[in-house]
């Protein structure tokens, strides 16, 4: 019979053997100490997504001393996302979850804070359905690091998105909030971007990022341009509006140099085919861009629909409120 458990700590990991032992360490009396203060028991599992090193014989060796550990490996590496992902459908937290990394840039002894900051969850009095870490201090990083992180963050915004800002996958997430992103039928959400535009109630807690435990980054700059492309690409259409934009703007130009070549042909100031030329290019062009701009709206309208998203949630209902179950279904597709 497994024990209670209100709390699961999902922990995505590759190749991380030389980290896991100070992970461990550090994380298991945080946890336990929240035992003690009246968590009804806990889980940490450990995602092994693949790895290629001594993980697997580390976690073994770990599991024998520590039952709250649980280890979930993965056939082959599906990358970061796709581990949390695997986490998220196995965690029992009846509580909630809280995604962190492996290599310690992700202190654990936040975790009090966060389950502070949500209020007992979202059955609790006021309290939130998810806490992000918010990195308020990156020192630690380099400036290439810095200054993609803070990039991304800004084009996110600018195309629409609601990603707190420096907020990555450190977070505290409540139950109601894990079943709701586990209904998606999205195969490469990034849910750094998809937490936050479901419209749960949000809090965030602040903390400097330490440095890596031990080991070798698993973001090099080709990994976090393929995050980038995913996170745009995953939550945001605004990229298949470009060429509509374009093609408005086109018009526009078009019109203003048809105007300038006629004016051209009128006073003399033109050689033969010249005026023809330009109206037939510029015309030709806008067509083909205007044309494009129809056809990513409706792309954008199917790619919307087949994320299958909700198209709202239900916070509450006075009927329910009353006693009453009037069997509506807490969100729409």
């Amino acid at each position: 019979m497994p024990e209670p458990c209100a709390l699961t700590v999902v922990v995505p990991a590759r190749d991380e053997a030389e980290v896991l032992p100070a992970l461990a360490a550090r994380l298991r009396p945080v946890l336990d100490g929240l035992v003690a203060g009246g968590l009804a028991g806990y889980e940490v599992l450990v995602v092994d997504d693949g790895s290629t090193d001594a993980t697997p014989v580390v976690l073994a060796r770990l599991r024998r001393g520590w039952p709250q550990l649980r280890v979930v490996r993965l056939r082959t590496g599906s990358g970061h996302q796709a581990a949390l992902s695997a986490g998220l459908a196995r965690a029992r937290g009846a509580l909630g979850v809280v995604t962190m990394d492996a290599d310690l840039q992700d202190p654990p002894e936040l975790l009090p804070q966060l389950l502070a900051a949500a209020g007992g969850g979202a059955d609790g009095p006021g309290g939130v359905d998810v806490v992000y870490a918010v990195r308020s201090d990156r020192s630690v990083d380099g400036w290439l690091k810095r200054t993609t992180a803070a990039g991304f963050y800004r084009l996110v915004r600018a195309l629409g998105g609601t990603a707190p800002a420096q907020a990555g996958d450190f977070r505290y997430t409540s139950r109601a909030v894990v079943d709701v992103v586990l209904r998606l039928p999205e195969q490469h959400r990034v849910l750094r971007l998809v937490v936050p535009e479901l419209g749960f109630r949000s809090a965030s807690v602040p903390y400097a990022r330490a440095a890596r435990g031990a080991g070798r980054t698993k973001y090099p700059l080709r990994r976090m341009v393929r995050l980038s492309l995913d996170a745009i690409t995953g939550s945001s259409t605004a990229p298949l509006r470009l060429a509509t934009i374009f093609g408005l703007g086109g018009a526009a130009l078009t019109s203003l140099l048809l105007v300038y070549a006629l004016v051209s042909f009128a006073v003399g100031a033109t050689v033969p085919g010249w005026t023809s030329t330009l109206a037939v290019v510029a015309g030709a062009g806008t067509l083909q861009l205007l044309c494009l701009g129809v056809l990513g709206e409706y792309v954008g309208r199917l790619y919307v629909q087949l994320q299958g998203r909700p198209a709202y949630l239900v916070a509450s209902d006075s009927l329910a409120d009353d006693g009453a179950d009037d069997g509506a279904d807490d969100g729409a597709d």
